[in-house]
Formats: structure tokens, C-alpha cells, sequence
């Protein structure tokens, strides 16, 4: 029964997230209607090449609109190879790349694919995750690239965006930067590095992407930073100020939860023994 691990990238923006939904139907409660996720169609790819019921399981809940360059998932094939059942390692992951991509849509791709141990779990096993938060400011909104960017007016200071960044790092209780009812028993989680890069954009505008790794985040943490940093950039909040912002705990403390299309999932590392 091999075990496979897949590198999945998509365009977030036709998405309701990762992960499946079935809702209850608003004009039929007894009955449920299946919403469009990333999870849904990859599942539904894989049974459709495999003729075999299994499940894929993600390591990253992305909300809808989100993005992925490095989103990571697995699931578990059980070959009857007279039967053409399952997909045998002799089969090779090369072709099973080729094979799922040829029955998923054009914003979702597979972008590697390899045998793992049978307890490989992709959402346990991660180390570190490494999202970023692209901002665009400028006399003239994007319109092209609208869907991966968020667009500010106001100018941004970049030495005081990586100062505030850097303060960021390390384990520190997130309360501050967590959505209210998070769900989760402890909120305390480690950063590994937090930096600010500035990159050059059309017609005149700058953009910053915020790059954020780290051991796990909370709900809609990343989207929480971007904001402060971005409050840092336009003058509204000091970057020294960081430090009394996480010890506070308080989310009113912190700045705006930036929309989902800024927001992308790079990569996630694993262990050696663990992928």
C-alpha cells in the first residue's frame, strides 16, 4: 500500500479554500450542496485516475481566495494491479503527476509527487510553513494581477516595516494577532524569520511582500501581521511598539486583517525521516 506525497500549487481565487464543505442547502436545509474547494477537485482527481475511493489529506487550511505555490498533501493507494485498480510505486510518480494533471481544472496544478512512509502526516509532521503578503501602494491600482495583490494609497516606510518585522521572530504568545475565536487551546506559536522585501511593480508603484516561516499560525495570523506591518509602514503604528503589542494579547491591539488575494502559501519543510 504505497503512500504518496503531493506538491500542489493553485490560484486561490475561484476557491472557497483547501478544505471540503458541504453546507447545508440555504433553499433546501435537508440537503447539503458541495461548495468548490482545492481539496475537492485534487480528491476527485486522484480517485478518477486511481478508481480507488481514498481520501487526500492537506497539510494547510487555506481560506478561499488564498493562493498556493508549495501546498502539501497525501493519500494512501491500495493496488489490485489485474484489476487496474490503485496506482503500484512500479507505475512511477512521474506519470502519476502527468495523470492527475490531465483531469484537474487549469487553476489547480501538481507539481511533484513521491512514494512517503505509510505515517507520513502531512499536517503533524510539518516543521515550518512560509507564507507571504504581497502589498502594492501607489497612485493606480493594479488591475491585471488584482487577484494576488492588495492595493494602499498610502506611501510605505520600509526600514520601519523590517524593524517592526523583526520583532516579530521568535516564541511569542499571538493572541494579538489572531481572529477572534480562533478555536485553538494555546496561542502561542514560534516564528522563525518575519522580513519585509520591496519589489518593483508596473506604472509607477512599489510593492512589499511580507515573508513570514514558522513552526504553525493561527487563524488568519499572517493576514493580521501583513496589516500591522503595513499600519508600521504608513506611520500609524511605531515599530518599536511590536513588543508591547504581543505582550498586550488584546487583537484590538494589532492591525487590520488584510484580505485573502495578498496571501500565499510557499512551502511547507518536513523532516528528513518524516518525508
Amino acid at each position: 500500500m504505497p503512500r504518496y506525497k503531493l506538491t500542489i500549487a493553485y490560484d486561490g481565487t475561484e476557491f472557497c479554500g483547501w478544505q471540503k464543505q458541504e453546507p447545508p442547502d440555504p433553499d433546501d436545509p435537508t440537503r447539503r450542496t458541495t461548495l468548490r474547494t482545492v481539496q475537492g477537485v485534487v480528491e476527485e482527481a486522484v480517485r478518477d485516475v486511481l478508481r480507488e475511493d481514498v481520501v487526500v489529506m492537506g497539510a494547510s487550511r487555506t481560506d478561499s481566495g488564498v493562493h498556493a505555490l508549495g501546498q502539501v498533501a497525501a493519500f494512501t493507494s491500495e493496488p489490485i494491479e489485474d484489476k487496474g485498480i490503485g496506482w503500484p510505486e512500479s507505475r512511477g510518480t512521474d506519470s502519476l503527476v502527468k495523470a492527475l494533471n490531465s483531469k484537474l481544472p487549469r487553476d489547480v496544478l501538481i507539481t511533484g509527487a513521491e512514494v512517503v512512509p505509510h505515517d507520513f502526516n502531512p499536517i503533524g509532521g510539518a516543521a515550518e510553513k512560509e507564507y507571504t503578503y504581497t502589498i502594492e501602494c501607489g497612485p493606480v491600482r493594479p488591475l491585471w494581477d488584482r487577484a494576488y495583490v492588495f492595493h494602499t494609497w498610502y506611501e510605505l516606510d520600509l526600514a520601519n516595516m523590517q524593524q517592526a518585522a523583526a520583532a516579530m521572530v521568535g516564541e511569542h504568545d499571538f493572541a494579538a494577532f489572531a481572529q477572534i475565536n480562533h478555536g485553538r487551546t494555546t496561542t502561542v506559536r514560534t516564528i522563525f524569520g518575519c522580513r519585509v522585501e520591496r519589489a518593483q511593480a508596473g506604472h509607477g508603484a512599489v510593492r512589499f511582500v511580507v515573508r513570514v516561516s514558522g513552526s504553525g499560525f493561527l487563524y488568519n495570523m499572517v493576514r493580521i501581521i501583513a496589516g500591522t506591518l503595513m499600519e508600521v509602514g504608513r506611520g500609524k503604528i511605531a515599530p518599536d511598539a511590536i513588543g508591547g503589542i504581543i505582550e498586550s494579547k488584546d487583537r484590538r491591539n494589532a492591525g487590520p486583517t488584510l484580505p485573502p488575494q495578498g496571501l500565499r502559501l510557499e512551502w511547507i519543510r518536513y523532516d528528513t525521516n518524516d518525508s
